[in-house]
């Protein structure tokens, strides 16, 4: 394929569980999408990953306290989308995380998260959240290996 050449035949190869997440540690930008007033919303926020939790810093007045679910329940169900597709060829590859989101209740490993994560505006916050992933889904775009035409033939 050459650089440009989107039309060049490509397959798409699903990801398992531990590639995805390992692909997923590798970029530091991603989605949340969550429900805000009863409908889908989609934020971009930096992550890292932490075993296989994903942890995202949240601020006191942003759209995503309301994922604040109380202590006392599993978490509130979120998506949690990264990817890295080149523009020009598309190819690459994108991994959806489906899991439970709880606020990191521990203030100190909280701050280390909220420390760790560089925050799109300049509000201070020492607050993070974990998501722990339920089910993971991904692929990879890939290109057809082929076999230079005077190989093939000899």
């Amino acid at each position: 394929m050459q650089d440009g050449d989107v039309t060049a035949a490509r397959h798409m190869r699903e990801l398992d569980r531990t590639e995805a997440l390992r692909l997923v540690a590798t970029v530091s930008l991603g989605r949340i999408v969550f429900t805000q007033h009863a409908l889908p919303a989609v934020r971009p926020v930096n992550h890292l990953v932490e075993g296989e939790d994903i942890i995202v810093r949240i601020h006191d007045d942003g759209a995503l306290t309301s994922l604040m679910a109380p202590a006392d329940v599993t978490g509130v169900v979120v998506a949690y989308e990264a990817d890295a597709i080149d523009p020009v060829t598309h190819l690459g590859w994108s991994v959806v995380v489906t899991g439970y989101a709880r606020p990191v209740a521990d203030a100190d490993e909280a701050a280390r998260f909220a420390s760790m994560l560089r925050p799109w505006a300049g509000r201070p916050t020492a607050r993070a959240l974990r998501i722990r992933p339920a089910l993971v889904t991904g692929f990879r775009l890939e290109a057809e290996r082929t076999l230079p035409e005077t190989a093939a033939r000899g």
